[in-house]
């Protein structure tokens, strides 16, 4: 049972050290200010509402999701 709780915490890391990779990436290109997106601001402060990115993120995983449950029937 620990050598399986152990594989899977290195699992764990390896996908989330991946995550974070690829959002690094994709904020290089500037993915993440798509319309939809709204950004308040004054002199002191500034407010970001990410509703596009939100909405398109939920479609893709949505997609990846349905596509996953698919093929494990």
């Amino acid at each position: 049972m620990p050598q399986h709780l152990g594989r899977f915490l290195i699992a764990l890391g390896l996908g989330i050290a991946g995550l974070g990779l690829m959002l690094i990436a994709i904020s290089r290109v500037g993915a993440f200010r798509i319309p939809g997106d709204l950004v308040f601001g004054g002199k002191n402060w500034r407010m970001y509402l990410p509703i596009g990115t939100c909405l398109l993120a939920s479609a893709i995983l949505t997609l990846v999701l349905w596509i996953i449950n698919l093929f494990r029937r």
